[in-house]
C-alpha cells in the first residue's frame, strides 16, 4: 500500500459507540505521521443511534431510550460539544428523587454510594427502613472482615454487612433503574468499582462506602441532556465524522485476510463482501460472539455468556392541570420487594426544564419495566402495559386523569449484565482479540452502559486500531 493511500476502517454498528468510534477515527486520521483513515459505518437498521431515539408523543419530544448522561465523566459532553450540540447541553431542574416503599413516597437518601448508606442519620429520616433494620447496620463496623477476593454479588455482599433490608430497599432499586438486573447476580467490582476498591482496604463496609464518598468527584450537577432530547446526539456525531453509514447493512461473517478482513453484508442470497484494513465491532455481546465465532473463538465463548436483560418504556403525556397531586422531584425507584412492574418513573418535564418551551401545558412521564428474568410482564400487548404502568402510577401519586397520548417502547435484550467476574471476562476478550491485527470492539458490554463509558470504550478501541499501525 501506498504511504498516500488511505487505510480502510470499517465500523460494525452505528450505536453511539460505534459512531463515536468513527469519529474518533476521523480525528486520529494522519496524525502524528499516521496513516490517513476512510471509515464506513455499517448498520443493520434503518437509522443510526441504538438505544438512542427521540419522537413525538402527543407534541413533546421524548426520548424512546437513554434521556440522560452523567456530567462527571466529560466523554458524553465532549463528543456533544465536539458534534455542535454544546449550546444545547442542560442540566437537570432537580435530581431529588424518591423510592416508593411501603406504600409512600420516601425521599431517597443523598448520601449512598449506589444505595449503601454512609449516613444513618439521614438515612432513618426518610423512613426507608424500620427501627429493627437501621440497627442492624452498624453491626457492620463489629464484624470480622468478609472476604472480597476477585470479586462477589454486590447483593449478597450487602445483606452480609448491613442486613437484608439495605439491599432490598436502596440497593435494588438502584442498580436495577440502571442494569435492569439483581444485586446478587451483579458484579461489585464491575457495578461500583470505587465501592469494591475501598472494600478491599476496609474491614467495615460502612467505612469503605464513606472512603469511596470522599474520594467522589466535588459536588456539582449529575446529570444533563440536550435541548430537544438526548436522541439527537447520535446523527450530528455521524455528521462530525464524515463517514459513510450504510444503513440496512447487517455484517453475517467476519473472515481474516492475509492482510486485512473481509466482512460479508446481506442477504445469503445476494451477499456482498467488504473488504477492510481494520474493524471495530460496537455491536453487542450476541452478535459480537457470532461474528469472532471462527477468528477468535476464545473471545466469542466469553462474549456468548454475557446475559442481557430486556425492558419497555410507557411515555405518558397529560394536560399539567389534570395532575393534581403532582409530586416534587424528578421521579421515583420502585424496589422489586414492592412487587410492581413498574421499577423506575421520571417527571421528564419537571427533570428538564426545556420542556417549559417545548410542551408548555403538558406533563411528560416515562415508566420503566421490565428486569432480567421478568419477560412475561414485557410479552403483553401494549395496550395492557399502558394499563400497567397507569394504575403503578396512579397508586403511587393519586388520582389521574385520562392521559392525551402514550408510547410504549420495547427494547428487547439491551441491557448488559455485569455478573461476577466480568471485568475479568472482558479483560480475557480484549486480550483475546488484540492478538488479532487490526480488530478491536467496544460499547456497553464492557465497561459501563452509559453514554461516557460507552464513548470512553470507543476512544480506546480507536487507540488500539491507529497504534498498531503506528508501531508497524
Amino acid at each position: 500500500m501506498g504511504a498516500s493511500a488511505a487505510r480502510h476502517v470499517v465500523v460494525v454498528g452505528g450505536g453511539i459507540s460505534g459512531l463515536a468510534a468513527a469519529e474518533f477515527l476521523r480525528r486520529g486520521s494522519g496524525r502524528g505521521g499516521g496513516p490517513r483513515v476512510r471509515v464506513t459505518v455499517l448498520e443493520g437498521s434503518a437509522q443510526v443511534g441504538g438505544k438512542l431515539r427521540v419522537s413525538d408523543v402527543a407534541g413533546a419530544p421524548v426520548d424512546e431510550g437513554a434521556e440522560s448522561l452523567l456530567l462527571r465523566r466529560p466523554e458524553g459532553t465532549d463528543l456533544a460539544t465536539a458534534a455542535g450540540l454544546g449550546a444545547d447541553l442542560v442540566t437537570a431542574a432537580t435530581t431529588a428523587a424518591s423510592i416508593w416503599s411501603r406504600g409512600e413516597l420516601r425521599r431517597m437518601p443523598q448520601q449512598t454510594v449506589m444505595g449503601v448508606p454512609t449516613d444513618l442519620r439521614s438515612l432513618a429520616a426518610t423512613g426507608l427502613l424500620s427501627p429493627a433494620e437501621l440497627a442492624r447496620i452498624p453491626l457492620d463496623e463489629w464484624l470480622p472482615r468478609t472476604a472480597v477476593g476477585d470479586d462477589v454479588p454486590v447483593g449478597r455482599f450487602v445483606a452480609t454487612r448491613m442486613g437484608r433490608a439495605v439491599v432490598d430497599r436502596l440497593v435494588e432499586p438502584l442498580l436495577g433503574s440502571v442494569y435492569a438486573g439483581h444485586a446478587d447476580l451483579l458484579s461489585l467490582d464491575a457495578t461500583i468499582p470505587q465501592l469494591a476498591a475501598a472494600a478491599r482496604r476496609e474491614r467495615s463496609l460502612l467505612a469503605a462506602a464513606r472512603a469511596a464518598r470522599d474520594a467522589a468527584p466535588p459536588a456539582g450537577p449529575v446529570f444533563g441532556a440536550l435541548r430537544g432530547g438526548l436522541g439527537r446526539l447520535p446523527s450530528a456525531v455521524a455528521v462530525r465524522s464524515r463517514a459513510t453509514v450504510r444503513l440496512g447493512a447487517t455484517v453475517r461473517e467476519l473472515r481474516r485476510l492475509p492482510e486485512g478482513w473481509a466482512l460479508t453484508v446481506g442477504s445469503t442470497r445476494a451477499p456482498e463482501v467488504v473488504p477492510a484494513d481494520a474493524v471495530v465491532l460496537a455491536v453487542p455481546a450476541a452478535p459480537a460472539a457470532r461474528l469472532l465465532r471462527s477468528e477468535v473463538p476464545a473471545a466469542a465463548t466469553d462474549l456468548a455468556a454475557i446475559a442481557y436483560a430486556s425492558m419497555a418504556i410507557v411515555t405518558l403525556v397529560f394536560p399539567a392541570s389534570d395532575l393534581a397531586r403532582w409530586p416534587e422531584g424528578s421521579g421515583f425507584l420502585v424496589p422489586p420487594v414492592e412487587g410492581r412492574a413498574v421499577k423506575a418513573v421520571t417527571f421528564s418535564s419537571s427533570k428538564w426544564s426545556w420542556y417549559d418551551e417545548a410542551a408548555p401545558g403538558l406533563r411528560v412521564v416515562r415508566l420503566s419495566l421490565g428486569r432480567l428474568g421478568e419477560e412475561a410482564v414485557l410479552q403483553r400487548d401494549d395496550d395492557e402495559l399502558v394499563d400497567l404502568a397507569v394504575a403503578d402510577l396512579a397508586d403511587a401519586v393519586g388520582p389521574l386523569q385520562r392521559q392525551l397520548d402514550a408510547r410504549v417502547t420495547r427494547w428487547g435484550g439491551a441491557l448488559p449484565q455485569y455478573a461476577v467476574g466480568h471485568r475479568a471476562r472482558v479483560d480475557r476478550i480484549r486480550a483475546a482479540v488484540g492478538i488479532q491485527p487490526g480488530l478491536a470492539v467496544c460499547g456497553a458490554a464492557y465497561d459501563g452502559i452509559g453514554i461516557p463509558a460507552c464513548v470512553a470504550s470507543a476512544a480506546r478501541a480507536v487507540s488500539e486500531v491507529l497504534g498498531q499501525w503506528a508501531h508497524a
